[in-house]
């Protein structure tokens, strides 16, 4: 009869790490592409914002002087 003959051989595992970290960046230049639109997209805001009240006192003043211009016709449309 024959032995069977059974060798083990120790095995390694190598586990490699690919990527320099390319991802962690583009990741963070998206971020930070985000931000800076949302930044801009909250000052054009307030521009129009600031544009829109300024328009909103300049019509409340010229209905102000219509108005005074008004009331003087009367008055000078009565006194005759």
């Amino acid at each position: 009869m024959s032995d069977d003959r059974v060798t083990e051989t120790p095995h390694t595992t190598i586990i490699e790490r690919r990527g320099g970290g390319g991802g962690v960046l583009i990741g963070l230049a998206v971020l930070i592409a985000v931000v800076v639109a949302a930044y801009f997209l909250l000052v054009r805001n307030d521009s129009e914002v600031a544009k829109n009240n300024a328009i909103t006192s300049a019509a409340k003043s010229v209905e102000s002087t219509a108005d005074k211009a008004g009331s003087a016709i009367d008055g000078a449309t009565d006194a005759k």
